[in-house]
This record gives C-alpha cells, sequence and structure tokens, in this order.
C-alpha cells in the first residue's frame, strides 16, 4: 500500500513539474519580425465580380497580391524558434488570403482592409500557436467591379515573326469582361506548339487578361482550334560574308591544314531570313562548315565537297532561316604540316 502512495506522489510530482515547465514557456513570449508578407487575393465565386489589391504607385495599379512590409509575430519562445527556422531556411510559407465573400469586398468601388484585424483572424497564424502585435501597412485599398457575359473575338499572341494565323475556330468565345473595356480572349502557343499548328491544328483554352498578370478562363473552358501558316513574306534577302570553318577528327587535328583553290567563291552566303535570324547567323563563329575525311589525306587530286550551313538551330525550326543558294562545292587538297609530321604528332 505505501508503494503505491509513493507512486502516485511521484507521478503527481512528474505532472507538476511538466505543468511548470509548460507554464514557463507560455510566460516567455518572445518576438518574431517577418518581412514582404504577401497576402494573396482570392478569386471570387462568383465570375461576374473582379476583385484587386489597389497599388498607388505601380501601373496599372491592380494586382492580385500585396506585400506587407513588416508582421510582428508574438507567442512562445518554443513556437517562435520553429517559425524563425522555417524563416532562415526560406521555408516559410503563409498562405494568407482575403476571400472576397468572407470578407465582404464584392460590392463595387474601392474599399480599405485593416490588415491587422485581417491578421489576427488568421487561421493559419493562429493555429501555429502565435498572434499578432502589429503590421505595416495598416490599411490596403481593394477595389471590386462588376463584369458582364459577352461574346469577344480571339487573338494569338507571341507567335514567331516568320508565322501567321491561317484560321481560329470559333474566332468569338465568351467571356466575363468589365462593360466598359473591350477586351479580347487570348492565345499564347509554345514553341513546340507553334510548330505543331503549321502541319495540324492546336487545341488551346483562351483566357481573358483583365489587367497585366490577372487571368481568367473563358466560359466554359472554351476550346479554340488554331492553325499557323509560314509567312514568306517577312523573309528578307541578305548577303552574308562568311567565314569558313574546317572540321578534323582527332587523327588528323594538327597534323593536316586545308588548302582552297576557290577560297573567293566561298566568301558570302545568300540567305532568307527574318532581320533576328538574320542577325544571329551573322554572329556566329563560322557561317559554313567543311567537314574532312580521314581517308582525305591519302586523295592525290582536287577534292570537291559540299560546305554546311551553320544556321541557329532555333531559328531554323521556326523556318525564319534558309539558303538562298546551293550549298558551295569547297575545291581543296590537304597538305602535310611537316613540323607537326618531325615531332610524330
Amino acid at each position: 500500500m505505501a508503494q503505491k502512495s509513493k507512486l502516485g506522489k511521484m507521478s503527481i510530482v512528474i505532472f507538476l513539474t511538466a505543468l511548470i515547465w509548460v507554464w514557463a514557456d507560455l510566460a516567455q513570449d518572445e518576438r518574431l519580425d517577418l518581412s514582404n508578407v504577401v497576402i494573396e487575393m482570392a478569386t471570387p465565386s462568383d465570375p461576374a465580380v473582379w476583385v484587386s489589391f489597389v497599388v498607388q504607385d505601380e501601373e496599372p495599379g491592380l494586382r492580385t497580391s500585396v506585400a506587407l512590409d513588416t508582421v510582428v509575430l508574438k507567442g512562445p519562445k518554443s513556437r517562435v524558434n520553429e517559425m524563425e527556422l522555417l524563416k532562415n531556411r526560406g521555408a516559410l510559407d503563409l498562405d494568407l488570403f482575403l476571400v472576397p465573400e468572407r470578407d465582404r469586398l464584392t460590392e463595387s468601388g474601392n474599399q480599405t482592409v485593416d490588415m491587422l484585424d485581417f491578421l489576427k483572424r488568421s487561421d493559419e497564424i493562429r493555429q501555429r500557436g502565435l498572434t499578432v502585435e502589429s503590421c505595416e501597412p495598416r490599411v490596403v485599398t481593394v477595389r471590386a467591379r462588376k463584369l458582364v457575359k459577352r461574346s469577344v473575338p480571339v487573338e494569338c499572341v507571341g507567335i514567331a515573326p516568320s508565322l501567321e494565323i491561317e484560321s481560329l475556330e470559333p474566332s468569338n468565345v465568351e467571356a466575363y469582361v468589365p462593360e466598359d473595356e473591350s477586351l479580347k480572349a487570348r492565345i499564347r502557343l509554345t514553341p513546340e506548339e507553334q510548330s505543331q499548328a503549321r502541319n495540324t491544328p492546336v487545341e488551346k483554352t483562351p483566357y481573358i487578361e483583365l489587367t497585366p498578370g490577372q487571368q481568367r478562363p473563358v466560359l466554359n473552358s472554351a476550346k479554340v482550334r488554331v492553325t499557323l501558316t509560314t509567312a514568306q513574306n517577312l523573309l528578307n534577302d541578305y548577303q552574308v560574308s562568311a567565314t569558313l570553318g574546317f572540321c578534323f577528327s582527332p587523327i588528323l587535328q594538327g597534323k593536316y591544314r586545308v588548302k582552297l583553290a576557290n577560297e573567293l567563291e566561298l566568301a558570302t552566303v545568300l540567305i532568307k531570313a527574318t532581320p533576328f535570324a538574320h542577325q544571329a547567323y551573322a554572329r556566329e563563329p563560322y557561317q559554313m562548315i567543311l567537314y574532312i575525311d580521314d581517308s582525305d589525306r591519302q586523295a592525290t587530286e582536287q577534292i570537291r565537297r559540299e560546305v554546311v550551313f551553320t544556321f541557329p538551330e532555333e531559328y531554323v525550326r521556326r523556318e525564319e532561316i534558309r539558303a538562298d543558294q546551293p550549298a558551295p562545292v569547297a575545291k581543296f587538297t590537304l597538305e602535310p604540316i611537316p613540323e607537326a609530321m618531325e615531332s610524330g604528332l
């Protein structure tokens, strides 16, 4: 019986000690300063409503997020240390969203939002065992606008200069847009999709860009079939001064040199290209390459071989550059380099 009583007393002591440590930790509130805390604007559930933050010193001044310069948190030392560790690792990710319906921001016009009150109500922060002491700025402005459903034209943006749109089917789609603005639904194709669209139509869902960085899909995620064609008239004629490079295998490298018999015929290249493709090609260290075979050292007569153009691959893929002449034929012989032969290189 005495043994049980002794164990009970020990359990009580351990329990009280633990309570004292917990109380001591809670009593030692510490502060943590956070900077550049981002608040996101959630997309309203009503597609006819558009809500944005108003940033006075930026153009166009409407954004889907705003950054608070400072947020001061307070809480038990252990919780603050956890947050500080995440902050120092760059792993502190606070998902802070203003929800237009919940925060009553759907009425048309400008409204101010008390960010300190918003942060104090945030489950994201409270669940971490912390409270918010202050923030700067204390107040931000948001703007709500009503949108109307309307049929808008579709446009394809960002396509290569050497391409043009052959067809957009359908050419109009329905979307929610500001009543007093003439917006278009946009489609943007990747380089790979642009290449594919020259052969077979590519299906994409257009979007409405309400303001730079704020996009919304069109109604019912409607698909548009895009077909592109090569705009040959955008390829201009150019004469490029050419440098000829030689490609040897390790067997011949440094032991033989090329003696050209028609160097002047290889001095220029005629091409058709867009201005950017022409500039890129002209910057290449060699505009043509002559490949030398190991068997060429055994030739007893002049060798004739076509050179290879070194057009930049990205412009070739987009059909923005091509030769406007047959590949030139180099006439050459190989000469041993005496110094290399004597040294046994």
